[in-house]
């Protein structure tokens, strides 16, 4: 959509594949309402191959991208993660010199969500945040509480999210809970199984019969436990193989120990050729919630199993540490890095079978509240603690 002068700018950043997921639906709206004019920037592992390249995905939804940045480097330590981070900056920060946002906003909890809100702040640009208030352990947590003392206007996803940022002395007219825009996608997508995956996305290991019992894993790295993600990795391995499902599995993330854990399913496709297990990269996101809302069991530490599995009603298995903390419906059990509990969990959960749909994360309209939100609000600058 073409500004005509009156337009609020509003620079949303994605940055990685969970980022996108987790706000499509407001870039949606956002570029739907007559009052906002869409400034969509795209880095980060969004652009590189082996996280997916999002950004493809991005151009096929037809959503226009105004600007990319590249920040990663590579080493995958946590001397990388902050070079990245301090890389990230000062891009951004020339993108917002040059674009001129009204307003930007950051999503959740990584290391490019910190690079945005810093980036923002000290260029005196309103910065909103989304899913704030949240309580997970690990670095997340410290990086989301961060980002919230930076924000000026935040849309956490729960009530009790809200609340905590009200008792972190956030102004509590600033402070709108809509729900998580991830559910938003997942409420509208048709739900028939994705029985051409495998034409459309490739990736390798044995083929998995969509009409028959599976399992979907996604594990990423716990930053805060770096060098123990090979150990980590090596009992879900265990745990799936021992299951005898079929399985697709998800490549993780860029956090630090990503090369661990992509280590260890190398080398386990290696020794064990004879598995049931099909390794992907990245899906489209109405694809993935598809394909977890078919699945037997949702296993590994993604909080994609806590928000969208949730609302889907997916049987769950969290593994560790990684969403400690974090509010969780029924459809979730947590077990250690202990490849006999988490087969265990996966045999027990494949046994229960669907949940009752949970509206704990939201209802659908988070991306349209947001943009109205956007639309109206003051986008003062100014902050002080409200206690």
């Amino acid at each position: 959509m073409v500004g005509h002068g009156h337009e609020r700018r509003v620079c949303i950043v994605v940055a990685s594949r969970a980022n996108y997921g987790r706000i499509k639906s407001v870039i949606r709206e956002v570029d739907r309402n007559p009052g906002l004019e869409l400034m969509l920037v795209v880095g980060a592992s969004a652009l590189l191959y082996r996280f997916g390249k999002v950004v493809d995905i991005i151009e096929r939804d037809q959503f226009p991208v105004a600007a990319t940045f590249y920040c990663i480097v590579e080493g995958d330590r946590p001397v990388t993660m902050a070079k990245s981070t301090g890389l990230a900056i000062q891009e951004l920060s020339s993108i917002f010199e040059s674009q001129r946002p009204d307003v930007v906003i950051s999503v959740a909890d990584r290391f490019e969500t910190i690079a945005t809100a810093i980036a923002a702040s000290y260029m005196n640009i309103p910065l909103a945040h989304t899913q704030g208030g949240e309580v997970t352990g690990s670095i997340d947590e410290s990086v989301r509480h961060a980002v919230t003392k930076l924000a000026h206007i935040h849309f956490p996803a729960t009530e009790l999210a809200g609340e905590r940022l009200v008792r972190m002395g956030e102004d509590p007219k600033k402070v709108f809970v809509v729900g998580c825009p991830s559910i938003d996608v997942a409420a509208s997508v048709d739900m028939a199984p994705p029985l051409d995956l495998f034409e459309r996305y490739g990736g390798v290991g044995s083929v998995v019969d969509l009409r028959e019992p599976y399992l979907v894993v996604l594990q990423h790295p716990v930053t805060t436990e770096y060098g123990q993600g090979l150990n980590q990795i090596n009992e879900t391995l265990k745990a799936v193989y021992s299951s005898g499902l079929q399985t697709i599995w998800l490549w993780p993330n860029v956090d630090a120990g990503s090369d661990d854990i992509s280590k260890g399913l190398r080398v386990f496709r290696e020794v064990c050729p004879k598995n049931r297990i099909h390794f992907f990269r990245n899906f489209a996101t109405e694809d993935y919630y598809k394909l977890i809302y078919h699945c037997g069991c949702l296993v590994g530490n993604s909080s994609s199993a806590l928000r969208e599995g949730a609302f889907l009603g997916v049987p769950a298995v969290n593994i560790g540490t990684r969403q400690t903390g974090r509010e969780r419906a029924e459809n979730v059990i947590d077990v250690p890095n202990d490849a006999r509990d988490i087969c265990k969990g996966i045999l027990r959960q494949m046994e229960h079978g669907r949940y009752p749909c949970s509206l704990r994360f939201g209802d659908g309209r988070a991306g349209e509240r947001i943009a109205e939100v956007l639309r109206h609000v003051d986008l003062g600058i100014n902050k002080t603690l409200r206690y």
